[in-house]
């Protein structure tokens, strides 16, 4: 399935190697005013080349509307885009043309359906999510208006955490380093744990934490589309993610119900909660509280050292895999992050408009 949403919807197309990545968003509603700075600002925030702990892929990462905009503004059509791949070294992927990388899609994309696009992994390829941002800024831009703000920044590199809360933290200061962590001190030692991964060949993995404020109550069905399975859903749809948690996450099952419960408290805002270890969300539907979750991003695969493996005819080889590559992918997964963040939380946004009380 290359669709995403139910009525926010997403289609993307388009391979890492081929001639653009693109995409197709259905569902937008009519005069949301489009700041084209904004977008491409999203994109230069996920495009390779950005820093030294990035890949040295040189993508100017330009976004083409094709239709659904005029004058600036939206025009409830589906809104058509297309980036250009400009910068592909393809001649870099010959010698894997009949291998499987290790923890790769190779194997999975060739027993399934026979043939694979072994230049930079086709459409299993990381860059596929560029579309994604571009559908996810301009969700940012429509939920901007009803004053519901998405923030996310790296948390964790290896071993190297974040360890304040997101409130004890000025969020305007993830984008003033390169690794996109708001705290100075733990970014630098995060940036030289990156650098030491590129130095040895290897790569590093971790967890960036998202943050959704201003969410409305009510937003989230109470089944099968409950607002955290769709964030879920979201954020393991992303390439190298591991794993999800929302509120209080794997944290909370060492706690009693008395400790982990969140009390209801009258408020000058009307009925909050005195803690927040639900996350946001309770029995699948936005309570008004903030929104954190956190995700987990293993160590991106592609390593530029010698590894063994298997061909397709199943001979065992030594591969020592060229091109461009992160040592580290967290930096540049933040925007694809919140873009999907969006994406959920635009969808159910328009989803309650049906279902309002």
């Amino acid at each position: 399935m290359n669709s995403f949403g139910q009525i926010f919807r997403l289609t993307s197309f388009g391979e890492s190697h081929g001639v653009g990545i693109g995409g197709v968003i259905d569902g937008c509603p009519a005069g949301i005013e489009i700041d084209l700075d904004f977008i491409q600002h999203e994109l230069d925030r996920r495009r390779p080349g950005q820093s030294k702990i990035t890949t040295q892929r040189q993508e100017s990462d330009q976004v083409e509307f094709l239709s659904g905009i005029f004058e600036g503004k939206t025009q409830g059509t589906p809104i058509g885009f297309l980036i250009r791949n400009k910068d592909q070294h393809s001649n870099d992927y010959n010698n894997l043309k009949d291998v499987f990388r290790p923890s790769h899609a190779d194997y999975t994309y060739q027993k399934k359906y026979g043939s694979r696009d072994h230049r930079g992994g086709g459409r299993s390829s990381a860059r596929e999510t560029i579309a994604r941002v571009v559908a996810g800024s301009i969700a940012k831009l429509m939920l901007k208006q009803a004053g519901i703000n998405i923030h996310a920044f790296v948390q964790r590199v290896g071993d190297i955490e974040l360890t304040k809360s997101y409130q004890e933290l000025d969020l305007s200061q993830t984008e003033t380093n390169i690794v996109r962590c708001p705290d100075p001190e733990t970014a630098d030692k995060m940036i030289a744990r990156i650098e030491l991964a590129g130095k040895n060949h290897d790569t590093i993995g971790g967890v960036i934490q998202g943050v959704v404020q201003g969410v409305p109550v009510g937003l989230g069905e109470p089944v099968f589309n409950k607002l955290h399975a769709d964030l879920g859903h979201a954020m393991l749809g992303i390439n190298a993610v591991k794993g999800f948690e929302y509120g209080s996450g794997f944290d909370g099952t060492r706690l009693s119900g008395s400790e982990h419960n969140d009390v209801f408290v009258k408020s000058e805002k009307g009925i909050r909660t005195k803690t927040n270890n639900s996350g946001g969300i309770q029995g699948g539907i936005s309570n008004g509280e903030d929104i954190y979750f956190n995700v987990a991003f293993k160590p991106i695969a592609t390593l530029l050292k010698e590894q063994q493996t298997v061909d397709k005819d199943e001979n065992e080889i030594t591969i020592n895999p060229k091109g461009r590559h992160d040592p580290c992918v967290l930096p540049r997964a933040v925007p694809i992050v919140e873009a999907m963040a969006a994406l959920v939380i635009a969808d159910h946004y328009l989803l309650s408009k049906i279902n309002h009380n």
